[in-house]
């Protein structure tokens, strides 16, 4: 007889997501690591479909299997239109859907399949994958669908959002393992009546090798003239939850470098807002700032990999937007690259959401609520009164950065993760005391 907790030969894994190398988009860049580094150990192919973000224009294949840095890519020609337009996002998304089941019918049979939620359909296919091949099934929930379409007003609360909820949390209770980034979804999902005992908490992550602290002779911020200005970023994607116009509200009151209250502070630097990356939101972003002449607001690309640690770091404070209807449905994980750069932040956010508690517990910077251009443009200007303040904040945020949210340390327990998934006698409770999710303590 077989013993089920003695350790599997061969581990096969599939992960199926649409973003991935060289896709530099935020998944495509977080499940390249993973999948590179999971390779020193698993047998790990992945389902990919066309790039939207390249920006050196790195060479690869468009369409067949490859092996890339030990993982085997299949690419699939789905359709790559703009993703502002409704109907592109959903034609990308069943294109590339479509494709890919089709791909799954020439590529060996794997044993763990793990669906990400580019689109958000894949739990979806990898439960019939579960129940054609016997294979196991995780659900790494990067969002939680279609929740957060319904929480943003981007689908209307009604029977066919309903019915897909019941069968997305169809395949959660199929699923072996069920992967979230904060607590706060994993609380989402469990009042929603999804087992708790599947749930794993692991956060996303940054590589604190490759961005790392680069405030002085900045490159970024001595080619964009700022090396006596006071520059408050957002660096990642611009979408249409993040409420980015309250922070061109705030540079509006700080344009000419006055208090809220119109009292003047003497010896203030000027005040640069950088906005870096892309999404459905920039180009009226970029609409606003020029209706208003806010020369104050610059807009820039996406920073390619290797000049994330300079972008990050010619900051003098991030901004980081948590919007309230969103808590339970999604993390804000560009917070880990801010931290690592070894930046304060600035979090628009609920009070009582796990974001907000940890920048408060960490002391790595200030919470601003929701809504509030005014509150915004005072703590900005607070900032750039009081920048001997910064210090101490910015060594903790590094300091918190190599502790908990580490690429090594997030890999590792995605690892014991599927380690557990082949060995049937692990359990999820002792998995997660070794993952520190973004809001316990220590």
């Amino acid at each position: 007889m077989i013993n089920p907790c003695s350790s599997v030969a061969s581990r096969s894994l599939l992960f199926l997501n649409r973003s991935y190398y060289p896709d530099e988009e935020a998944t495509g860049q977080l499940l390249t690591q993973l999948c590179e580094d999971l390779a020193a150990e698993f047998e790990v192919h992945v389902v990919a479909g066309q790039p939207c973000v390249n920006p050196l224009g790195r060479e690869y294949h468009r369409s067949g299997s490859r092996v890339h840095n030990g993982v085997t890519i299949h690419r699939v020609r789905n359709t790559r239109f703009n993703k502002s337009s409704s109907f592109g996002r959903l034609s990308n998304w069943l294109s590339y859907l479509g494709l890919s089941s089709l791909r799954l019918l020439f590529i060996q049979r794997p044993e763990v399949v793990i669906t990400e939620t580019d689109p958000p359909f894949l739990s979806v296919l990898g439960l019939l994958m579960k129940r054609a091949f016997g294979c196991k099934l995780v659900v790494y929930l990067q969002d939680i669908y279609p929740d957060i379409g319904i929480a943003i007003g981007r689908l209307r609360d009604g029977f066919a959002t309903r019915r897909l909820k019941n069968l997305f949390h169809r395949t959660y209770r199929a699923a072996d393992r069920i992967v979230v980034l904060s607590e706060d979804m994993r609380s989402g999902l469990v009042a929603d009546g999804v087992q708790a005992d599947k749930i794993v908490v692991i956060p996303n992550w940054i590589d604190c090798t490759r961005v790392h602290p680069v405030k002085r002779h900045n490159p970024f911020r001595e080619r964009n003239g700022w090396s006596d200005k006071f520059v408050v970023m957002h660096s990642g994607n611009m979408g249409m939850s993040q409420g980015l116009d309250n922070v061109l509200s705030a540079a509006v009151l700080l344009r000419e470098c006055i208090r809220v209250s119109s009292v003047p502070i003497r010896g203030l630097p000027e005040i640069v807002f950088a906005l870096v990356g892309d999404g459905a939101a920039r180009a009226g972003l970029e609409q606003t700032a020029r209706e208003k002449n806010l020369t104050n607001v610059q807009f820039f690309d996406y920073q390619p990999n290797e000049h994330l640690a300079e972008s990050l770091s010619a900051a003098d404070v991030h901004i980081l937007t948590q919007d309230p209807r969103t808590v339970r449905y999604l993390a804000p994980s560009k917070l880990y690259g801010i931290l690592a750069s070894g930046t304060p932040v600035i979090a628009i956010a609920p009070g009582d959401c796990c974001l907000a508690r940890m920048i408060r517990d960490e002391q790595v910077g200030y919470v601003v609520e929701p809504d509030n251009p005014a509150a915004l443009a005072d703590q900005i200007q607070h900032c750039a009164a009081s920048r001997d303040e910064l210090p101490p904040l910015a060594h903790r945020a590094r300091e918190l950065a190599l502790a908990r949210f580490d690429r090594s340390q997030s890999i590792r327990a995605f690892r014991d993760l599927l380690l557990s998934v082949f060995n049937p006698c692990s359990s999820v409770a002792s998995l997660e005391s070794g993952v520190r999710s973004p809001e316990s303590g220590g």
